[in-house]
């Protein structure tokens, strides 16, 4: 390992805090944060870190030759400028989804980092969602036979939400703020679908949130199904996987989040987001005799430090972006092209 990767913030609240330091701090063999930005230096429910410097002077992250990268962790209305300060500044950056407001702004961003010879990209850390890669496991054991359909949910009861917003926001919308977990992983792993079908709804009425979508991927051969709603006082299974042999289902999504927002981290607890026997997935099928087996799939251990390790990588070691321009301009179309008709 040559160096370390050195890491810089701007934004200190629960992004910066519940999302990112807690595994890019799991890495110190590889990685080591130095400053966090805050507009407005103040306590949090976090506390600060050893050795890691608060500032309210953003030049000062900027100039710092050290610094490698910078992570934007703003509201999304500020994700555009404060990345494209970072990039001017000529260093590295990852901005938290959504990764912009609008399609074009996304393409200058990449077109700026282009120019500057550094990279940028979106902070995916969903693509290891203890669920996605247990659903990867299963379709690629082929024990289901030919995929024709996956289903995706993502649900909430959390009806006072959409009812507690009396006019539409854009930047508040179910649509851009959680389709871009979902939309990622369907680009990540089926690739770029032949065409999408869009149901997205303000289910509360007109001029109101945006608390329903559903998007439908269209493939050679097989669909995937993305759908989500604030209103579901019942979830719908994390993946439902349909081949013609058999079928997955995977009830419960990742344990990461719910261990965070625990504040149980992952550094000294070698349980973290990992599921118990009851939370593993039911795979049903015939085999190539023609005998029926129902059986619990062990779920694969999701891990969101593993886009730091691809991080480094790219930065350090010349690796290839993990989420790459083309993925998050192609997921911006495709939300941007569903969500037209929200107002």
């Amino acid at each position: 390992m040559s160096r370390k990767l050195v890491i810089a913030h701007i934004g200190n609240g629960k992004s910066t805090n519940r999302y990112h330091l807690p595994f890019s701090l799991n890495r110190p063999d590889k990685i080591k944060i130095k400053a966090i930005y805050q507009r407005t230096l103040r306590p949090n429910v976090w506390g600060n870190i050893e050795g890691v410097e608060y500032t309210d002077d953003l030049e000062k992250i900027l100039n710092d030759p050290e610094i490698d990268v910078v992570i934007v962790n703003t509201p999304s209305e500020a994700h555009y400028s404060m990345a494209k300060k970072v990039l001017e500044a000529g260093k590295h950056c990852v901005v938290e989804k959504p990764f912009a407001t609008n399609v074009e702004d996304a393409a200058e961003l990449f077109k700026l980092a282009k120019e500057k010879g550094v990279t940028v990209q979106c902070y995916q850390n969903r693509r290891f969602d203890s669920d996605f890669l247990t659903v990867q496991k299963v379709i690629e054991s082929g024990k289901l036979g030919k995929i024709f359909e996956v289903c995706m949910h993502y649900d909430y009861y959390r009806a006072a939400t959409p009812e507690n917003e009396k006019t539409y926001n854009r930047d508040h919308a179910f649509l851009y703020t959680h389709a871009c977990h979902t939309v990622d992983q369907v680009l990540a792993y089926f690739g770029k679908p032949q065409k999408v079908n869009a149901d997205v709804r303000q289910l509360l009425g007109a001029g109101r949130m945006n608390d329903y979508f559903d998007l439908d991927f269209f493939y050679d051969g097989f669909k995937v199904t993305v759908q989500s709603s604030y209103f579901r006082a019942k979830i719908r299974p994390s993946f439902e996987v349909y081949g013609t042999r058999g079928t997955f289902i995977k009830a419960e999504q990742d344990r990461q989040e719910a261990d965070l927002k625990k504040f149980y981290l992952p550094a000294g607890h070698s349980d973290f987001g990992i599921d118990a026997p009851e939370n593993y997935g039911t795979i049903i099928y015939y085999d190539d005799a023609g005998e029926y087996h129902e059986e619990k799939v062990k779920s694969e251990v999701g891990d969101y430090a593993r886009f730091y390790d691809a991080l480094y990588e790219t930065i350090i070691n010349g690796a290839p972006q993990l989420v790459t321009e083309e993925q998050t301009m192609e997921q911006m179309k495709i939300l941007a092209d569903a969500g037209k008709d929200l107002a």
